[in-house]
């Protein structure tokens, strides 16, 4: 306490007010500050500074000029669309900062000038002596000084739902007066982590005084508030669709600026030449994009949700498609957050039962179960082993309970069972450590035969024991005894003071002296063991199979110890089946919290991929391993739930909030996964994958029209014919096709292999698929002008008309005949496609027999000769986009 108190310049009777105010002056309030936000409007503003955006408002002031005014309303209002989603998220996501600053709004009991005050939280300084007391929230980080069986929830920071014990027993710390110097740098070890509690944590049981080491943002919630504030990373697909956006421009500006200049050397018309440049660079850019991209994002999210997975984000849904890494929690995500019996070792079924359902703290509240994770899962053992069944068949009434004490691991329980003559018998039971109930035991109960325990049969016992251990099995053992009136009077008349409690008594004498079991616990009969464990989800088992089929990594991150993470990664498949026997044949698989702490970050980049499972890993210590393992070029997904796990969520490529997690986490995350189960996340992946394969499909199919139309009118001017497309066929070319067929696309099904290759870290449209494109582009272009040569050549009549039609129509065949070469090899169906495909064509057809469309499209009627031409010509891009597959595959 002197080191302490020496270190914050305090003293135990608390600060003067003027030092206070002195520090108070120099610290500033004990509260969060919040970043400088920028106004809606700015916010919106920026939304149209993105390199697509602006080709689409240039797209549209330039269909504006040529006197296409419906398209330039189109491209207008997909451009606000966009935007209004993206200021939406970006606008939301403030809310995270909301939510943590509501928190930590509280009063604290504090010693001023030797008095005990009640002051405003944000007044604390440095140094403040705080007393705390049962139902208190913990107003700044403190370090205890003193504690009487202190206990405080700090699942808000930490997601772990089980209290934390503090306590003041500096004893066993080594060195604690250099430690004291720099608690940060000490604060994970766990002998200073039992004395220190932090700002919003609850205050369950007990009391305790501590001095003020942290206000404000220097507390933990303070260093959690900073980095959530930071910019949100960039998603992938953000980044590529800017990118490519980019190259796009580039070339559009390029190309429409050679095609003016050779249409006027050829002493073409100025304002034809002018118009057509335009409405090439119109088709170049693909305004569909965006709204391709929201609708499909917007369908996923939707399908998504049906199955648990809130997506907040649009753009989040393909990140999940790339992802590489999944770094996800243990308890609750990967198992079932419920201990359970895994291995029974009863060497008595019946009296083992009735031990397992009767020695028990466990009560209905409000028709729910309610206790420790260890009664609940040895209550439902013996109610799954005919303990309702046993119990009717006894006469069983609670005398005394002897509540689990962590000093006596054990706990005790004495029942009376009255005869027809209300005689009664009295039966102790207990469960506790396994070594513990051996010591008190010397008989063995073998399904009703009451032998001696000698050394061999203990032996046999604790090899047992050692064999759950080494599963990372929590050992409990059971035992009995049976005492007649007298033995039961010598334990009644002893002078403990008692508690009554429901209708049974607690001595609560005995649960504080450990000494006490030479009473009446001894002598006992060994009944068994039960090994227990958070059994692992046996939907996570085959989800976590399905990534590491689809090449995404799964590392575990727990608090747990590292034997009880190893034995479930293993049984989970994280780790592999003989991990135990070729132990030393997998180097850095496994890292502690403490090993990770200790690592430099050259040491630990270098071993960072190798990792499967994290044990005894802080919250805050997510962000690095993310950090870590992001710039090795991985897109990681992490899951969280405690307010801690905040900055890791906000940090990762994809953060993931578990349902039952708090606000804060929800707020930070880019999903919560409602059922707080593994397989959701899988089954989310899957569904980012189709998206992020669809997205590719469009703009695929996008990309070969616009190139097929820029070599058709590029090639088409350094000929000495007329230009193949009028300005306003260019434009509905680029309408037809952005439209209906080039968005069905967005709705196929999942590839068959979806879940059998590896994850999409490339760009989206790579060299392999623009040699693709461009094959595709050249076949169009050469298809398209020979048949309008052929005509120009062998027509009568009104010859140009007639070519240009013929050209125009052929053009977009063949665009309805390639959508056909991007569909998935999903076995649904998509009868968006083929409906949107059958309406374009009826569309075409209207366009060249309607009289007052011909007059606006410049086209006429044509033959049937005419058209079975067309289609033999457009169908040939079936058969040659097969071949170029084979020849840039290197299957040719």
């Amino acid at each position: 306490m002197e080191e302490i108190l020496k270190q914050y310049s305090t003293q135990k009777e608390g600060l003067n007010s003027a030092e206070a105010n002195a520090r108070l002056e120099k610290y500033g309030l004990n509260k969060l500050q919040e970043k400088k936000k920028d106004s809606p409007l700015k916010l919106f503003l920026s939304q149209f500074l993105d390199v697509l955006i602006f080709m689409l408002i240039i797209a549209a002031i330039a269909s504006y000029m040529i006197g296409n005014h419906l398209d330039a309303i189109v491209i207008l209002i997909v451009v606000i669309i966009n935007s209004i989603i993206g200021f939406t998220q970006e606008y939301r996501a403030e809310n995270a900062m909301e939510k943590l600053k509501s928190l930590v709004h509280t009063d604290a009991h504090v010693k001023r000038d030797g008095h005990i005050k009640r002051i405003p939280s944000e007044n604390l300084v440095l140094g403040d002596i705080v007393i705390l007391e049962e139902g208190d929230k913990v107003p700044a980080d403190l370090i205890l000084i003193e504690s009487y069986d202190l206990r405080v929830d700090e699942s808000s920071l930490t997601g772990e739902s089980d209290f934390v014990k503090k306590d003041t027993n500096y004893e066993r710390v080594s060195d604690f007066s250099n430690k004291i110097k720099d608690i940060k740098k000490y604060s994970k070890e766990e002998d200073i982590q039992s004395k220190l509690v932090s700002m919003n944590s609850n205050v369950i049981f007990g009391k305790g005084t501590g001095v003020v080491i942290a206000t404000g943002m220097e507390t933990t919630i303070g260093r959690i508030a900073t980095m959530i504030q930071e910019d949100a990373e960039e998603t992938p697909l953000t980044i590529q669709v800017g990118r490519l956006g980019k190259k796009i421009g580039i070339l559009s500006i390029i190309v429409c600026i050679l095609v003016f200049i050779i249409d006027f050397y050829q002493a073409m018309d100025i304002l034809e030449s002018f118009m057509t440049a335009v409405s090439l660079a119109v088709a170049a850019i693909p305004e569909g994009l965006p709204a391709v991209l929201t609708l499909t994002l917007a369908l996923g999210m939707q399908k998504m949700a049906k199955s648990n997975a809130i997506v907040k984000k649009l753009s989040s849904v393909e990140t999940l498609g790339s992802c590489t890494y999944i770094c996800t929690d243990k308890t609750g995500t990967l198992t079932e957050n419920k201990m359970t019996v895994r291995t029974p070792f009863l060497t008595s079924q019946e009296n083992g039962v009735l031990i397992a359902g009767l020695c028990n703290g466990v009560r209905y509240e409000d028709d729910e179960l309610i206790g420790n994770p260890t009664d609940l899962a040895s209550y439902h053992f013996a109610l799954d082993n005919d303990f309702e069944k046993l119990k009717a068949n006894r006469n069983f009434e609670k005398e005394l309970e002897i509540p689990f004490d962590s000093n006596r691991k054990r706990m005790t329980f004495i029942y009376s069972e009255a005869d027809e003559d209300d005689n009664k018998d009295y039966y102790v039971l207990t469960k506790g450590a396994p070594e513990l109930i051996l010591d008190l035991s010397d008989k063995i109960d073998f399904n009703g035969h009451i032998n001696n325990f000698d050394s061999s049969t203990k032996k046999e016992i604790m090899r047992e024991i050692d064999r759950m251990t080494k599963r990372s099995l929590r050992v409990i053992a059971l035992a009995y005894k049976k005492l007649d009136n007298e033995g039961y009077e010598k334990i009644s008349d002893l002078d403990n003071e008692e508690i009554e409690k429901g209708d049974s008594k607690i001595h609560k004498t005995y649960s504080e002296n450990k000494h006490h079991g030479e009473t009446f616990e001894k002598d006992l009969i060994f009944a068994g063991l039960l090994g227990i464990m958070d059994p692992p989800r046996p939907e996570a088992i085959d989800a976590i199979a399905d990534c590491q089929k689809a090449g995404i990594n799964v590392v575990m991150i727990t608090g747990d110890h590292k034997d009880t993470a190893t034995a479930i990664a293993m049984e989970l498949g994280i780790l592999p089946r003989d991990y135990y026997i070729h132990e030393k044949n997998y180097n850095n698989v496994i890292l502690t919290g403490q090993e990770l702490e200790d690592l430099s970050d050259e040491e630990y980049n270098e071993i960072a991929k190798d990792i499967k499972v994290y044990a005894r890993v802080y919250p805050e210590q997510k962000r690095r391993i993310i950090e870590v393992l992001q710039n090795h070029g991985e897109i990681v997904s992490m899951t969280g739930d405690g307010v801690n796990d905040a900055p890791a969520l906000k940090k990762a490529s994809i953060g993931v909030a578990m349902g039952s997690g708090t606000d804060v986490t929800k707020e930070s995350a880019d999903m919560i996964i409602q059922d707080d189960n593994f397989a959701t996340i899988v089954s989310s992946i899957r569904e980012g994958r189709t998206i992020f394969d669809n997205i590719k499909r469009f703009l695929k199919f996008q990309l070969s029209t616009n190139v097929g139309a820029i070599l058709t009118i590029t090639i088409g001017s350094l000929l000495p014919i007329p230009t193949p497309f009028t300005p306003i066929q260019l434009l509905w070319i680029n309408i037809i096709m952005d439209g209906p067929p080039a968005q069905s696309l967005g709705l196929e099904g999942s590839e068959k292999d979806i879940m059998r290759r590896p994850p999409e870290k490339g760009e989206l449209i790579n060299r392999k698929t623009m040699i693709k494109i461009t094959i595709s582009g050249m076949v169009m272009a050469i298809g398209t002008l020979g048949l309008f040569i052929y005509e120009l050549n062998n027509g009568v009549g009104d010859v140009k008309t007639k070519a240009i039609t013929i050209a125009f129509t052929v053009f977009v065949l063949y665009q309805l005949f390639n959508a056909l070469n991007y569909r998935s090899s999903s076995k649904t169906r998509n009868t968006v496609l083929w409906l949107s495909l059958i309406g374009s064509f009826i569309l075409q057809v209207l366009v060249i027999y309607v009289p007052f469309l011909q007059t606006i499209f410049k086209t006429c009627a044509i033959g049937l000769f005419d058209w079975v031409l067309i289609i033999i010509v457009s169908a040939i891009i079936l058969v040659t986009d097969k071949i170029a597959n084979r020849i840039v595959d290197g299957n040719i």
